[in-house]
């Protein structure tokens, strides 16, 4: 992910988040930062830690809608986060730098090569995410949960360039992900192991099929 302040040096970076009247937010692990992006045109970016968009079911059941690193922004006009249903929550020791949208579209002096560059990295970085997403999509449109898991595996194997595949997180995690129940899932993965598609080692999967 491209840093948002890529290009901007030190000096010029204090004089933007100054002009911008921008709040750095430091969040414990484990906290529901919503209410800090739930504010009318917010921009929140994510200078350290690691967050998970998540949506809970009626029945209980957690999928994860997005997921926030180092670098990444999140904003009020993303329309999930209009909904109570979901919950925006750090999974580490977070630092936000929190700004009003409108400051940005208003900002008095384009000319400034700095202000330019921010312009540039928030776009770049919002088309990362647009790609994120699409790729979140042709995962889900799969009907079966190892049709869902083999696409997966395309995706991140073609990222990588690798038949390597290092899961980020958690089984249940990645569960939560592909939106399908955890122990049939499991099952899945164990019928394609038997079946000479992949090795697990770990969070390491290994393609046998590429």
């Amino acid at each position: 992910m491209i840093n948002p302040f890529e290009g901007i040096q030190g000096k010029n970076k204090e004089k933007l988040l100054k002009a911008l009247d921008a709040e750095t937010v430091n969040v414990n692990k484990n906290t529901n930062i919503e209410y800090l992006v739930r504010g009318d045109n917010t921009l929140a970016i994510v200078t350290r830690g690691y967050i998970e968009i998540t949506k809970e079911s009626e029945d209980g059941s957690r999928t994860i809608i997005d997921t926030l690193e180092e670098n990444d922004i999140v904003s009020s006009s993303t329309l999930y986060v209009k909904d109570s249903l979901y919950n925006i929550i750090t999974k580490e020791e977070t630092t936000l730098i929190i700004i009003d949208l409108n400051l940005i579209v208003n900002f008095q002096d384009e000319t400034k090569k700095y202000y330019n560059d921010f312009l540039k990295n928030l776009f770049l970085i919002n088309n990362e995410k647009i790609k994120k997403r699409n790729e979140r999509i042709q995962i889900l449109t799969k009907k079966t949960i190892r049709n869902k898991l083999l696409e997966y595996f395309r995706i991140e194997s073609d990222k990588s360039g690798s038949r390597y595949i290092y899961l980020p997180s958690t089984y249940l995690n990645l569960a939560d992900y592909l939106a399908v129940d955890r122990s049939a899932m499991s099952r899945e993965l164990k019928s394609l192991k038997d079946e000479g598609f992949i090795e697990i080692e770990g969070r390491k999967i290994t393609l046998l099929y590429r």
